[in-house]
């Protein structure tokens, strides 16, 4: 039997088999779903046999679907540990990747990315830039940050912007409250509420910049650094918050506080890439936003690649 096995054949039955779904699957590897439907059919045209049973809920390899969910997992890896050593060759194997963010709740994510960067990329040098950063983009022209994690692309010369992904922004309250029991809240809703905020300007919160201020609403605020110290204060009913879906999934499991959809239609917020046009085609900074991407998409509930 001649094979007409591609990588991208072999990437398509892994993205599968993380998403156990064929639109999330589509959407990691920047596919149209009929497109990756094409590429399923094809296959199992040419093997006489299905890959994975259609009406399972996530969706579930065949035993012929895991033959080659498992040839997947020893090629890709070693097709590209083969191109990094590659890129060694060419690039050399010291540098430097100093990250500036703009978040409070990147950490969850981002620590296990760095962590698996590292074994990838062992001379490279790799820290976090000290504190939080109102204009992380700034430390880039400064040359105090190699990579700003941002939430706004802003177009600026000698800049560029790669997408990692978007994810929903829920508002958060005590089980309690009055609010509790509608299905979503506009606008209105907060405006007699203490608005719960890290401590940055206002055009860093989605919340105020998307819904509230268009609206002419402008709650008390009460700022706090850590997240916890921020659902301590939802839970006992001292004001509302609104954050990322997947930082609270824990706490929203346990019953600590209650999630709501901001706005009929949810409130999605964005993460970027920025750095030097420069360096985009340095292999360890692409290698680490693709591992980036691939971390969040795997790890948080919610998450949609950009």
């Amino acid at each position: 039997m001649q094979s007409l096995l591609e990588l991208r054949h072999l990437k398509t039955i892994l993205a599968i088999q993380d998403s156990g779904s064929l639109t999330r699957a589509a959407e990691r590897l920047y596919l149209t779903q009929s497109a990756l439907s094409h590429q399923i059919r094809l296959l199992e045209d040419h093997y006489g046999m299905p890959l994975f049973a259609r009406k399972s809920s996530p969706l579930k390899l065949t035993a012929a679907g895991e033959k080659l969910a498992q040839l997947a997992q020893e090629v890709l890896p070693a097709i590209a540990s083969a191109e990094r050593d590659i890129a060694r060759l060419r690039e050399g194997q010291a540098g430097q990747l100093r990250i500036a963010v703009e978040c409070h709740t990147c950490f969850d994510w981002l620590m296990p990315a760095m962590d698996q960067f590292r074994s990838h990329w062992p001379e490279v040098e790799l820290d976090i830039v000290s504190g939080f950063h109102a204009d992380p983009v700034q430390l880039l022209f400064e040359d105090r940050a190699d990579l700003a994690i941002v939430s706004e692309v802003e177009p600026m010369v000698g800049l560029s912007h790669l997408p990692l992904f978007s994810y929903d922004m829920v508002a958060l309250l005590a089980s309690e409250h009055a609010l509790a029991n509608k299905p979503y809240l506009d606008a209105a809703d907060f405006a007699d509420e203490t608005l719960i905020t890290y401590p940055v300007p206002d055009e860093m919160l989605d919340l105020l910049r998307k819904v509230l201020k268009p609206a002419g609403v402008n709650p008390k605020r009460r700022p706090t650094e850590l997240t916890v110290a921020m659902l301590q204060l939802v839970a006992s009913r001292r004001g509302v918050a609104a954050l990322p879906r997947w930082s609270v999934q824990h706490y929203l499991e346990r019953g600590y506080v209650v999630a709501k959809p901001i706005t009929e239609y949810g409130l999605t917020s964005e993460l970027h890439a920025a750095l030097p046009t420069d360096r985009i085609s340095t292999a360890y900074m692409a290698d680490f936003v693709e591992i980036m991407r691939n971390v969040s998409v795997q790890t948080l509930p919610g998450v949609v690649l950009l």
